[in-house]
C-alpha cells in the first residue's frame, strides 16, 4: 500500500516561493508517476504538474509554466514541487498522487496524499 505525505505548505507574500515535498512509503515510489493537484475553495482539483516514473517526462498547466517546477528523488522516494513567483490565485490546497499513468488527469491517480495548504496573499 502507497501512502503519500506532503508538506511545505504555508502562507506567502505575492511573488514570493515555496517548495512542496510529497514523501512516499513502500519500496515501489519509482513504479509510479507522480502529479500534483491543487483544490481552490470552491473549486475541482485541477492537474497542475506531473512527472513520469523515470523522470523523463513532465508536464506543466499553461498557469504555472515558467513558475513551478516539478522533479523526483526516486532513491528518497520523494518528490518535489518548487513554486516560484506565486501568485494568490495559486492559494490551494495541493495534494500529491501516483499513478501508474503519465497523465495530467486525476481519474489516473490511485493514491492520495491528506494535501498541503497554501495561501498566498499579502
Amino acid at each position: 500500500q502507497v501512502q503519500l505525505v506532503e508538506s511545505g505548505g504555508g502562507l506567502v507574500q505575492p511573488g514570493g516561493s515555496l517548495g512542496l515535498s510529497c514523501v512516499s512509503s513502500g519500496p515501489t515510489f519509482d513504479y509510479y508517476s507522480i502529479g500534483w493537484f491543487p483544490q481552490a475553495p470552491g473549486k475541482e482539483r485541477e492537474g497542475i504538474s506531473c512527472i513520469s516514473s523515470s523522470d523523463s517526462n513532465t508536464y506543466y498547466a499553461d498557469s504555472v509554466k515558467g513558475r513551478f517546477t516539478i522533479s523526483r528523488d526516486n532513491a528518497k522516494n520523494t518528490a518535489y514541487l518548487q513554486m516560484n513567483s506565486l501568485k494568490p490565485e495559486d492559494t490551494a490546497v495541493y495534494y500529491c498522487a501516483a499513478g501508474p499513468v503519465f497523465s495530467r488527469y486525476e481519474s489516473h491517480y490511485d493514491h492520495w496524499g491528506q494535501g498541503t495548504q497554501v495561501t498566498v496573499s499579502s
